[in-house]
């Protein structure tokens, strides 16, 4: 599966830089998923080719957190039966607070 399409690329570029915006005004590029496991990653920031600012809940969403994420590692990571890092093709629009809240309080995006 492509992680990132050209149209989600031209999303990112659209975006731009959001370190002086508010979580309401940030919008959730992309996420992608674990398909075994409780990992999600919800993209709204390209750095560069390979890094991304995202909100990243690892299974425990009291301590889900921004931060960076290389897609090249997500890339590589294998999972059990031959899968990898999927992106959730029907995730709709949402912005940072709305995910961080839900996610927060428990909820699934």
């Amino acid at each position: 599966m492509i992680l990132i399409t050209k149209e989600i690329q031209q999303a990112f570029e659209k975006q731009g830089y959001t370190g002086n915006k508010k979580p309401e005004d940030i919008r959730i590029v992309c996420k992608l998923f674990n398909p075994v496991g409780a990992q999600t990653w919800y993209l709204y920031e390209q750095e560069d080719e390979d890094i991304y600012m995202a909100f990243v809940n690892l299974g425990e969403p009291m301590f889900a957190e921004c931060g960076r994420v290389s897609l090249n590692e997500l890339k590589s990571l294998r999972l059990p039966l031959g899968l990898g890092i999927e992106r959730d093709r029907h995730f709709g629009s949402h912005t940072l607070k709305e995910v961080m809240d839900t996610v927060k309080s428990g909820g699934h995006v």
